[in-house]
């Protein structure tokens, strides 16, 4: 049982940090925060994300040119122009690496007031820091299952691992992929965008992307009065005690 609430932990706090950290404040701004904070929720985001952590900066850059190319040839991840899961997952890699790297200059708009550390990115990418974190996970693992017995553990959950490794990825793909090719949609944004769940508790709002596509500033995801973003509540208490403040519409 607890290497499952370590799963668990694991998953919903690197999305959390993807959702609110890299999506709403590095790509669209939704809301403000001082340097301290945005140190802070940096640091959070490494330890969060380990061994696949996102740098806020590439991140911004390639979900701006998403909205900007929604579902066309030029969209850095459409599932309706890759062959499939894994194409779509190895296309955006490479995307990423290029701006990351600084190989590829990006446009003003996409680049432009994007978070950037650029020597704190450099650590948290290096291979060394990422193999570091894997080898942290196989050792939890480990004494878990083989060491110490835990009631609860099994040695089918070694095939956990590998999502461990590549959770921000994982995270990245079931969005980008469902989101733009099941459920329903609420708006016609002129692309594929789908809200995948009425109350998205998997995926902590971000299979609302029809919702999104069409109100990409605001910071609600949900709609409908039958629709929940669970990232939502959070922003608002951070708002409240004045960590954040949203901008005002």
């Amino acid at each position: 049982m607890i290497l499952i609430i370590f799963f668990l932990l694991h998953w919903y706090f690197s999305l959390f940090c993807q959702s609110f950290f890299l999506h709403r404040y590095a790509a669209h701004q939704m809301f403000l925060m001082n340097k301290f904070w945005e140190k802070f929720f940096y640091l959070f985001t490494w330890i969060c994300q380990g061994s696949s952590y996102l740098s806020p900066r590439a991140y911004a850059i390639l979900h701006r040119m998403h909205h900007a190319y929604s579902d066309t040839p030029k969209d850095p991840h459409s599932p309706h122009h890759t062959e499939n899961l894994f194409t779509m997952m190895w296309k955006t890699k490479n995307i990423y690496n290029d701006y990351f790297s600084f190989r590829l200059k990006p446009e003003e708009r996409f680049s432009k007031d994007v978070p950037d550390w650029k020597k704190f990115d450099l650590m948290a990418d290096s291979m060394v820091v990422r193999v570091a974190w894997g080898v942290l996970y196989v050792a939890i693992y480990v004494l878990s299952i083989s060491v110490f017995e835990l009631a609860g553990t099994h040695w089918w959950m070694y095939f956990l691992l590998p999502i461990h490794f590549m959770m921000g990825p994982v995270h990245g793909a079931i969005v980008n992929w469902s989101g733009h090719k099941y459920g329903y949609a609420n708006f016609d944004n002129n692309d594929h965008s789908k809200n995948s769940l009425l109350m998205d508790i998997l995926m902590l709002g971000e299979l609302f992307q029809n919702n999104h596509h069409k109100l990409p500033n605001r910071p609600n995801f949900a709609v409908k009065w039958y629709e929940f973003d669970p990232t939502y509540p959070i922003v608002k208490l951070l708002h409240m005690t004045r960590i954040i403040k949203l901008r005002t519409a």
